[in-house]
């Protein structure tokens, strides 16, 4: 095929044809003095002068050519054309060039005089534009299924999301591996594809001088329809190569957990890819094709062209948004609005506001319902804590399954601060507006709206945890529950990004706090066991040596105290090493001292005494091994076992 550059001269051996662009060169170095004569004039003023100029320059054409010779000159292009049926090599757009000018001057002939046998050669010239646009329009469908080689898509990130089973906080991860398997989506990568490169710009080349002569022959309708068919089909196929299917809202709504999340998953990266290879280059191809045509025509083919894939890869978005709210999917949402939001900025330059509002409204309305989502997610979350009611005590009192899951949640939440922080402006309860209590204390307003929110749902579960407390008849044991739970938060606080949304202060009230109850468990606990180990009341009136009765009992009452403590705290667990140690401490520094202050003074009254180790089973240093024992959730009994 000749490419539009390349016609000009090459029927110049024609004597009808090499006449007609003869004077066709004339008439353009009229319009060319014309301009330059009418400078003075507007430039409407200037076009009409100038268009009268060329018609009467195409009349006198006109009037020179004999009829007979221009109908010599169709009959021999029809037959040109006629032939290209049969090799598509002998497309030749000059034919197509000459059948136009000579169908003009035709129609300046017929305008001119009415004669029928000018109006009947110009009805032939239009039958021959119309049988070598049909043929041209066959060409350009052709070649623009030829002119892009396939872009790959990174295939098996999609196989992997298809694999992907992670859980994001369901409603059974109420546990510390859960937060291991909560990964920050990822921002929306760069492609790895060169658009351009993928594009043979050698049809390119034919591509665009068909469509050139096709508009100015007045099929642009006809050339737009032939684009737009043949592109929206390839872009539809791209899509099905994302494995990405039409889902209706009620059947999103449907899913569960794991096949919802599998398909977010894949709407997350098939999103990426669409945008970012197939619509980019696209939307290349489309500005090289329409470079120099109506910008109306480029921008409204590649709407058509993209508008229903889009549609449909957002109408997925619309459902996750529109989507009942549950704490587990708020990841996979904020992933979601994430991918989104950062591909507008490229949806906005693709998408021209005049020709492409209806993608970028549906665009921002899906933002919106996300933001809702996220939003109503929360607000769930909150709900969900505050009616978290438990029947039975925590066994053990250690860290209830509700404080690991709100923290490690929280934790994950973290990560998105700045798409939170877009979120949720201006959407603090409304408490926020006076003061909030952060441990006691008002705290300042100067915080961010994520901030205020996590302090929330740390302060629900707080409360949560308090009446989880109230279920243990054994005050001690509530007081380790709410020990380790605080504490538990406090680590996650402190040893986390946490850091910087809930500060010091927030940090150094808490420690207080769970410092407050393992001074309430000590007491709690080992008060009536050192009662026993008082020295008053052993004696008898005025007697230096002590009752043995009352000194039997004293020991037998301070074995079976430790024995029960023992065997009940043995089956506690404090989980945090350095707690547990320093609980252990702070015990062995009160009980073992005042033992062996007691056993010191007291023991030998004892000698000789029948069955005497009935009295005194242990010694200070069994005692210290046997503290060692403690909140080990083990449950150890010293009337089945004895260390001596």
């Amino acid at each position: 095929m000749l490419l539009w550059s390349e016609v000009v001269g090459s029927y110049q051996n024609h004597s009808m044809a090499g006449y007609v662009s003869v004077k066709a060169a004339q008439v353009e170095g009229r319009r060319v003095v014309m301009q330059e004569e009418t400078v003075d004039l507007t430039d409407e003023m200037a076009q009409m002068i100038a268009d009268l100029g060329i018609q009467y320059s195409n009349l006198t054409i006109a009037e020179e050519v004999g009829i007979s010779d221009i109908e010599e000159q169709l009959k021999e292009l029809e037959k040109k054309i006629f032939r290209w049926d049969a090799d598509k090599s002998m497309i030749c757009l000059q034919d197509v060039i000459e059948v136009r000018e000579l169908g003009e001057v035709l129609g300046l002939l017929y305008s001119s005089n009415k004669d029928e046998r000018h109006y009947e050669l110009l009805k032939f010239a239009k039958s021959i534009l119309q049988m070598a646009m049909e043929m041209l329009e066959d060409e350009l469908v052709k070649l623009l299924r030829q002119c892009c080689q396939p872009v790959e898509p990174d295939i098996t990130s999609f196989h992997s999301a298809e694999d992907d089973s992670v859980d994001y906080f369901s409603s059974s991860s109420f546990d510390d591996e859960s937060v291991g398997r909560i990964s920050h989506g990822d921002t929306v990568r760069e492609s790895a594809n060169d658009v351009t490169s993928s594009i043979q710009h050698g049809l390119v080349s034919n591509i665009i001088s068909i469509a050139n002569l096709m508009f100015l022959s007045n099929y642009d309708k006809e050339c737009c329809q032939a684009y737009v068919a043949v592109r929206k089909e390839a872009l539809e196929e791209h899509l099905s190569v994302l494995q990405i299917d039409k889902f209706s809202i009620t059947e999103v709504f449907k899913m569960d957990w794991k096949q919802l999340n599998c398909m977010i998953n894949k709407w997350k990266q098939a999103m990426c890819a669409f945008i970012q290879d197939f619509l980019a280059r696209e939307r290349h191809l489309c500005n090289l094709v329409f470079g120099k045509l109506p910008r109306s025509a480029r921008e409204s083919c590649f709407v058509e062209i993209s508008k229903s894939s889009i549609l449909q890869l957002l109408g997925i978005a619309m459902a996750i948004a529109m989507a009942p709210p549950k704490p587990e999917k708020l990841f996979q949402i904020l992933n979601t609005y994430e991918v989104l939001n950062d591909l507008l900025v490229r949806m906005e330059h693709f998408f021209p506001e005049d020709y492409g509002s209806c993608v970028l409204t549906e665009c921002d309305e899906v933002l919106l319902r996300l933001t809702e989502s996220v939003s109503g997610t929360i607000e769930e979350l909150k709900h969900n804590i505050q009616s978290n009611i438990s029947s039975n005590a925590f066994a053990g009192g250690g860290v209830h399954h509700l404080t690991k899951y709100v923290m490690n949640y929280i934790k994950a939440l973290s990560a998105y601060n700045e798409t939170l922080g877009l979120i949720l402006e201006g959407q603090q309860g409304a408490d926020q507006s006076s003061s909030t209590e952060d441990g006691g204390e008002k705290t300042s307003l100067d915080q961010s709206p994520l901030s205020w929110h996590l302090k929330s749902l740390t302060t629900i579960l707080e409360t949560n945890i308090d009446h989880k407390s109230q279920l243990y008849n054994d005050v001690s044991l509530r007081n380790i529950f709410m020990m380790n739970n605080i504490c538990y938060m406090v680590d996650k606080v402190k040893l986390s990004n946490l850091r910087n949304f809930f500060g010091d202060e927030w940090i150094r009230a808490h420690i207080s706090k769970f410092h407050l109850h393992a001074r309430n468990y000590e007491r709690a606990s080992w008060t009536s066991v050192l009662s026993f180990l008082r020295a008053e009341g052993l004696h008898k009136p005025g007697s230096s040596n002590p009752s043995l009765t009352v000194l039997k009992d004293r020991f037998r009452g301070f074995n079976q105290a430790f024995e029960e403590v023992y065997k009940a705290q043995t089956a506690w667990l404090v989980p945090n090493d350095g707690l547990r140690e320093d609980l252990r401490i702070a015990v062995s520094a009160q009980l073992i001292q005042a033992y062996r202050t007691f056993e010191g003074r007291f023991a030998s009254h004892l000698d000789g005494e029948r069955h005497r180790e009935r009295y005194i089973k242990y010694s200070p240093e069994d005692l210290e091994e046997y503290l060692l024992d403690l909140f080990e959730g083990s449950p150890k009994s010293l009337q089945s076992q004895r260390r001596r």
